[in-house]
């Protein structure tokens, strides 16, 4: 029982009180009651929602594959009244937990019904993922869950655009045919010519790609050299990356635009020859597109050209594996194969493009992609036949 005891003639009650309360008074009148039954036995009745438990990562259960990351979570006890979840992640390039101080901010997704989550569409610009979860029910949310990482296996390299040939206009994702492009460089090195011959000879001995060795790191990135315009000349349109690979498995996609006429998409040594065309030479494997007076569709290598069933494919992936020696194109937008070179790579190599009458388009952070295909190989003993090397 509440007691309120009386010490002025007037009392004002709270309005809460005047509405949920029965006021009473004793027998001599020296003070006011009042009556908490009927609320008590309310108060008693009511079930607070408990505070939901930190859900727990099922880290066997997480996927990265094909620039989607599938996580997956359980709860450590079994609770009806959870309503959503919380997925937050960021990107980092620091393995192990979480740093507390780190430069990428936490992405939210919300309103998660299920213990399951995919993020697809994502650029791998990153080493790695930090993923983390919290249960809510309609009363309150809970603790996050342990972080974890994932690592997402990119291949991020660039164009070595000051070794590019002259006629191409390389940007940051791009490598566009550009006719005018030489014929102001030309006229002052013609000028520069008639001053004397020293700074020729040294732009000479720049232009001149040695070969890496093969002990170099698995990313190398190759340094820009000033002046060195004339890496590739006459016919050969090419374009290098600016990353070595010389171990593990890296892939990347390529897409031509609508108006390309002729265009190659593979890797090769660094020391490719100024006057040297892609698929001409030992040291180059690519595929050859050319949409122009006559289309033409075909792997070559070592001077020697392969044609390929079908219609080149609008978005090109290329899959590098080092190890095996394995060299594949596939179709990005059916997931099929579409030519396989086997070679052992006695030096890195590093992307190589060749454009003529053509844009094109290369998506840098691909990770390998999940391409089913007609093997005898299988993967974690699932039905799907898929390549071996596509295993994380």
């Amino acid at each position: 029982i509440f007691v309120l005891f009386i010490t002025s003639p007037t009392v004002t009650m709270a309005s809460a009180f005047r509405l949920t309360m029965k006021p009473k008074v004793t027998d001599n009148m020296n003070h006011l009651m009042v009556d908490f039954t009927q609320e008590r036995q309310l108060l008693q009745n009511l079930k607070f929602l408990p505070v939901p438990w930190a859900p727990e990562m099922e880290v066997g259960d997480c996927l990265v594959l094909d620039n989607t990351v599938s996580v997956a979570w359980k709860m450590p006890v079994e609770d009806s009244k959870i309503d959503h979840y919380i997925l937050e992640y960021r990107k980092t390039d620091h393995e192990g937990l979480p740093r507390i101080k780190d430069q990428r901010c936490w992405e939210v997704v919300d309103n998660i019904k299920t213990t399951e989550y995919s993020l697809s569409g994502l650029k791998f610009d990153s080493k790695f993922m930090n993923f983390r979860v919290r249960a809510c029910n309609k009363a309150a949310a809970g603790e996050y869950s342990d972080p974890v990482t994932l690592e997402t296996r990119a291949f991020n390299f660039g164009f070595d655009s000051s070794t590019s040939h002259l006629n191409l206009k390389v940007e940051d994702r791009t490598v566009e045919w550009d006719p005018q492009g030489g014929k102001g460089l030309e006229s002052k090195v013609k000028g520069k010519e008639n001053k004397g011959s020293a700074h020729l000879t040294n732009l000479k001995n720049m232009s001149r790609s040695g070969t890496p060795s093969p002990k170099r790191t698995l990313t190398t990135r190759s340094p820009a050299i000033r002046g060195s315009r004339d890496r590739f000349t006459g016919e050969s349109y090419t374009v290098l990356g600016d990353t070595s690979m010389d171990c593990g498995q890296h892939y990347w996609e390529v897409k031509a635009l609508k108006d390309c006429k002729s265009y190659s998409v593979g890797v090769s040594y660094r020391n490719l020859g100024k006057f040297d065309q892609l698929g001409k030479t030992n040291t180059t494997w690519c595929i050859h597109i050319n949409n122009w007076l006559q289309s033409s569709f075909a792997a070559k290598h070592n001077n020697k050209a392969k044609s390929l069933d079908g219609t080149a494919p609008g978005r090109i992936g290329v899959f590098c594996d080092l190890d095996s020696g394995q060299l594949s194109f596939y179709n990005a937008e059916t997931k099929q194969l579409i030519h396989t070179f086997k070679a052992k790579f006695s030096q890195p190599v590093v992307p190589a493009f060749m454009v003529s009458f053509v844009c094109i388009v290369v998506d840098r952070h691909s990770h390998t992609p999940v391409y089913y295909t007609p093997c005898r190989s299988s993967l974690d003993n699932t039905r799907e036949l898929v390549l071996p090397f596509l295993k994380n």
